[in-house]
């Protein structure tokens, strides 16, 4: 695959958000953020303008031209939006129905038909990327994944130390692919893994063999089809090799209703143009 073939990229927009619904707010602006946040849809409260709005721009400033947003079937609201209320101009925006929660693999099995067999960008709808990371996956053009080094990630985001073990920990072979990748790695890992520590925030390329792995895993003991197994699943059964593309950067990351605020400050110089 040549540079600028990869342009399509899906994004994971369906989360449940249980974090999210939580205690009243007083100001309008905040009514608004509690009405959004209460449905679950994370991308669409308003930080300034909806933080999918963010999302979608820095795509189209890494050079993507095709975007499916996957969601599920009660959620409307993020199709009127997007057909009716804001129609991107730079992006061509599809969408993809996940039927029922049953995991980050399923929903990603849900926009198969969208991809064509080609090469894609995958993404978290709560999590706003650096361009470069992005435009990095699409100028290479093969399988891989994006890792941001711990400390970079903190210092450089909304994102506490104490929260980077709730992400995966990547390891790395000597050639530079993608060894293991360990969810919520406890403290003997860490020290395992020593001082430089790369996570994933789940900004991979994939190729058309990630669906045979997505079809084969079993759910995990929180009964998901987790992309992770997905992933293991394609390097250990299918021989797919992940590039790992390491970066000291942060990444926003909209996990609860208290990250609203900081994320509302650290998007406030960023300009919107979809």
């Amino acid at each position: 695959m040549s540079a600028g073939e990869l342009t399509k990229a899906v994004i994971l927009a369906r989360g449940l958000g249980t974090r999210m619904r939580r205690q009243d707010q007083s100001s309008a602006l905040e009514a608004a953020q509690t009405r959004m946040a209460d449905t679950g849809l994370k991308a669409m409260i308003p930080v300034g303008r909806p933080f999918l709005d963010y999302v979608l721009s820095g795509l189209a400033d890494a050079g993507y031209r095709e975007v499916c947003l996957v969601i599920g079937p009660e959620h409307g609201v993020v199709r009127d939006y997007y057909e009716k209320t804001c129609i991107p101009r730079r992006l061509r925006v599809s969408f993809a129905i996940q039927e029922h929660p049953l995991g980050t693999a399923d929903a990603l099995a849900a926009a198969q038909a969208f991809t064509g067999g080609e090469h894609f960008l995958l993404l978290n709808s709560d999590n706003y990327y650096p361009v470069a990371a992005c435009r990095a996956l699409l100028v290479l053009g093969e399988p891989a994944v994006v890792g941001f080094e711990s400390q970079s990630l903190s210092a450089q985001s909304n994102i506490p130390p104490e929260r980077i073990r709730q992400f995966a920990a990547i390891v790395t072979r000597g050639d530079g692919t993608l060894a293991d990748i360990i969810e919520k790695p406890g403290e003997e890992v860490m020290r395992r893994l020593g001082t430089e520590i790369f996570v994933s925030m789940n900004c991979w390329c994939f190729g058309p063999a990630i669906f045979r792995a997505c079809a084969a895993i079993t759910p995990s003991p929180r009964g998901e089809l987790e992309l992770t197994d997905a992933v293991q699943f394609a390097i250990g059964s299918l021989g797919e090799r992940f590039r790992v593309l390491k970066f000291h950067a942060g990444v926003l990351d909209l996990s609860s209703r208290g990250d609203i605020t900081a994320v509302r400050e650290w998007l406030g110089g960023v300009e919107v143009s979809l």
